[in-house]
């Protein structure tokens, strides 16, 4: 007799709608290039790389779109066009972070009326 276990689907997370981009831009830049130059050594290409990402999910927010994976897809693929020869990351590290970074000040926000 075995136990079927079924994966729990990732629930989606819809932000809400982009009222001012600029300091969303602002804040994701300087927590990306925060988190970029933390993880290893600071390196100027960080604030490319942070630039560049911020660019994209504000582009893509103005766009309308407000999940959470649709963004992190998007960012991946955007970044790809990406020199990362100077970086020890990635498209994909790069998107995570992002993502990761959203999902805490999104917690500290529900927990703390941020």
């Amino acid at each position: 007799m075995s136990e079927h276990h079924y994966v729990q689907p990732i629930p989606a997370i819809e932000l809400s709608p982009l009222s001012d981009p600029d300091p969303e831009r602002h804040w994701l830049k300087q927590a990306l290039q925060s988190w970029l130059d933390s993880e290893y050594l600071p390196e100027a290409i960080n604030a490319q790389i942070a630039d560049r990402a911020a660019s994209i999910y504000i582009r893509q927010r103005l766009e309308g779109e407000n999940d959470l994976g649709s963004l992190v897809v998007a960012i991946v693929t955007e970044m790809q066009a990406f020199d990362f020869s100077k970086s020890f990351y990635g498209e994909f590290a790069i998107a995570n972070a992002v993502s990761d970074l959203l999902t805490e000040r999104l917690k500290l926000d529900q927990c703390c009326g941020g």
